[in-house]
């Protein structure tokens, strides 16, 4: 099947993952690979350090770990991986990933302590320090840097700067943030950073990966409460055996992956995908608002991966028609996630320009039935 025969999408998913990706991620995926050939592991290396370059300009004490499954499943080996038997971690939660993070840790046994901030407020950096200095025995600080329960961008510098005042291993959930918000891993003092080939990278679902710090890595060493999610072990292997995956890897997806970040690089990096992704979401905003709705953010806060919208104020509004309405335009939105508000999302990420901003827009205004 040539590139130009690719059926073309029936719609546009303006989602936070997975999202609409371009035709020649989508072809990479019609050929087959053997998970013990050397090109294909050869492959998985070279993603592995064009991630590590994606992370920063400190390269050497960085390495770069693929793991089976959703980010969730990253997030997940990192949590049961990195803190010992005996550690702490502190969760600082604004919304349903960060509870989620928090939720992990707690059926892992992992003991945990979350400062939570609500849905609508940022994570605040003085209630960490004032934590650390009450409780000596914590360990490590985790935090979602894009919280797209609501489209929230939480400051992990700050919280990274009290993390390490403290001595404390950093962690970041960084999943719809990493390929489309510019980010030095080393200067923000990460020392795990985990995010998925589905985000901004605009990869297809199917794995994840973890930027960590190899020194900090090294110590998960028979730590793991998992097999399968073995933070240590997979790198070890990969580190071992050329990109080797201990268990079969979705060889599809990894090939779909590597394409992104080929066309990554075309765009001009994450600098100019943040320029565009940025440039969706103030189009997309003063449409929205031009048209009478409002956003649940402030601007101050919002990150430029999804949106939030309070529902019309309307007793004819119902999200499922109006989802329907717009799915017939060609467009798939998101719905809210949140308790204190009846919202909605929209995303501003993938193979998603400022014209289809404007045209879901003229979509929103026709179908304005209330």
């Amino acid at each position: 099947m040539k590139l130009t025969q690719l059926p073309d999408n029936p719609y546009l998913l303006l989602t936070p993952g997975p999202l609409s990706t371009s035709k020649s991620v989508k072809a990479a995926m019609l050929r087959d690979w053997c998970t013990w050939d050397n090109e294909y592991n050869d492959l998985v290396q070279d993603i592995r350090k064009k991630l590590v370059r994606l992370s920063g300009n400190n390269h050497d004490d960085y390495t770069a770990v693929l793991m089976q499954g959703s980010g969730s499943f990253s997030v997940e080996s990192v949590v049961g991986s990195a803190v010992p038997a005996d550690g702490k971690l502190v969760v600082l939660t604004n919304g349903a990933y960060g509870n989620r993070l928090a939720q992990m840790a707690q059926v892992l046994k992992v003991n945990t302590v979350v400062i939570d901030f609500g849905e609508v407020d940022e994570a605040q950096p003085h209630k960490l320090r004032e934590l650390l200095e009450q409780d000596a025995d914590v360990t490590h600080v985790a935090v979602v840097h894009c919280e797209t329960t609501t489209g929230m961008l939480n400051p992990i510098a700050e919280v990274g700067k009290v993390a390490k005042e403290y001595g404390k291993v950093f962690i970041v959930d960084a999943m719809s943030s990493f390929g489309g918000v510019a980010m030095d891993v080393a200067d923000l003092q990460i020392d795990f950073l985990i995010s998925s080939a589905n985000k901004c990278i605009q990869g297809v679902p199917g794995f994840g990966f973890i930027l960590a710090k190899t020194e900090e890595l090294k110590k998960c060493k028979g730590q793991a409460r998992s097999l399968s999610l073995d933070l240590y072990d997979q790198w070890e292997t990969m580190e071992k055996h050329n990109g080797k995956w201990r268990y079969t890897s979705p060889t599809h997806v990894v090939r779909a992956f590597y394409q992104a970040l080929l066309e990554l690089e075309e765009e001009g990096g994450v600098e100019k995908r943040q320029v565009r992704y940025r440039e969706n979401q103030r189009t997309l905003v003063e449409g929205m608002e031009a048209l009478g709705f409002r956003t649940l953010l402030r601007r101050e806060l919002q990150s430029p991966i999804i949106t939030s919208f309070y529902f019309p104020d309307s007793p004819q509004f119902t999200f499922a028609a109006f989802y329907e309405r717009l799915k017939q335009e060609g467009y798939v939105i998101y719905p809210g996630k949140i308790s204190v508000a009846d919202t909605f999302r929209i995303g501003n990420i993938g193979e998603v320009y400022p014209h289809d901003m404007k045209h879901l827009v003229q979509a929103i205004e026709r179908n304005m039935f209330w």
